[in-house]
């Protein structure tokens, strides 16, 4: 059975859609949520969802070996990084080399880099006046969303749109392709 741990930074909708995805899944299942956010709703999912869950601080991240460590002993083969804000540190990356990937609200090189997240990415798209936009899936490396690209979706958008109806087109999405994505990283 594979091995999943979660990073979430805020309420958990895709990481609570990962959780189901996978919950009856013979070929791999959530092992372990990890946000940097003590009071984010991704914790009372988990709990809802009989999930391990623990959050953490900056200086565990990035600064020691405390969340390396954590991760060493849940072994994970997929870490999935489901709506989390803070760059990935070199040193975590470098134990987990491929093994780390994120799901981006855009189509991404557009629309990425440090800052660009949730409703900033949607009222940039929307304030340039895009056609369409759309959710990328793809390796963590060093930079900010510049790992290399697993997957791509996109959805039109109208000139009326307003960055709350992108931000709904794009939930879509992600409840849609996200889970589906990971299972299939997972059986390669």
């Amino acid at each position: 059975m594979k091995r999943i741990v979660i990073f979430a930074s805020g309420s958990g909708t895709n990481a609570e859609n990962l959780i189901v995805f996978f919950h009856n899944r013979d070929n791999a299942s959530v092992i372990q949520v990890m946000t940097n956010n003590p009071r984010a709703k991704v914790l009372d999912r988990c709990k809802k969802l009989n999930v391990s869950a623990l959050s953490f601080n900056q200086t565990a991240f990035s600064k020691t070996d405390d969340v390396l460590n954590l991760l060493k002993k849940a072994n994970p083969d997929l870490i999935v990084l489901a709506g989390f804000l803070w760059k990935f540190p070199e040193h975590i990356l470098a134990q987990f080399r491929n093994k780390v990937i994120n799901i981006h609200p855009a189509l991404l090189p557009k629309y990425g880099g440090k800052g660009m997240y949730g409703m900033h990415v949607h009222e940039a798209v929307v304030a340039n006046k895009e056609k369409e936009t759309g959710i990328t899936i793809h390796y963590i490396n060093e930079h900010y969303d510049e790992g290399a690209i697993i997957f791509q979706a996109k959805c039109d958008i109208n000139s009326n749109d307003s960055a709350a109806d992108v931000a709904e087109k794009i939930h879509i999405l992600e409840m849609e392709h996200f889970p589906n994505v990971v299972n299939s990283l997972l059986d390669d």
